[in-house]
């Protein structure tokens, strides 16, 4: 095979990105959905809830959020890194992280997004003692503190490599 169609191919072959973006957009849409039944409920219940019940939703209202944040994160960091650029200038409403953020940022948000995420199940569950196995607050513990770990290994790795391109420079 000519190595130029196969370049073209391979260059082309980014697009078959896009189903799983639009699929991100669906899982946005069901997030939503989720979020609206939680504050219906917060709503209506609020007048016999106690002040736990009341943190415990407003809790997974802001898991429900940063989960969702992470999403757009995803689509918006993804396309434009993977897929197709994104020119900025044409919408200027945009927040510069739409289509600024390269791979490496990325990576660190995902995992800033995903120990914020752990965090908020984990207070959600000291919330909730009484309904905790002891077993299942362990783990998510240790998830959570792998979860911190991996993150700073991340920014750490990150940060070395960022001081080793501008030596080079």
């Amino acid at each position: 095979m000519n190595p130029t169609i196969l370049a073209r191919v391979l260059f082309a072959s980014r697009w078959l990105l896009t189903p799983f973006y639009v699929a991100l957009v669906v899982a946005l849409l069901g997030l939503l959905g989720k979020g609206v039944k939680h504050a219906y409920e917060l709503a209506v219940g609020f007048p016999t809830f106690s002040e736990d019940e009341i943190i415990l939703a407003a809790l997974a209202i802001v898991d429900l959020t940063l989960t969702a944040s992470l999403i757009v994160l995803v689509i918006f960091s993804g396309f434009a890194n993977f897929v197709a650029r994104i020119d900025a200038e044409d919408h200027p409403d945009w927040p510069h992280w739409m289509v600024g953020i390269d791979f490496g940022e990325l990576k660190l948000k995902l995992m800033g997004s995903i120990v914020a995420i752990a965090g908020i199940k984990l207070l959600e569950s000291y919330m909730n003692l009484d309904h905790v196995v002891d077993r299942d607050l362990g783990w998510q513990m240790g998830i959570f503190g792998a979860f911190v770990v991996a993150t700073l290994l991340l920014s750490i790795a990150e940060w070395v490599g960022h001081i080793g391109a501008r030596a080079e420079h």
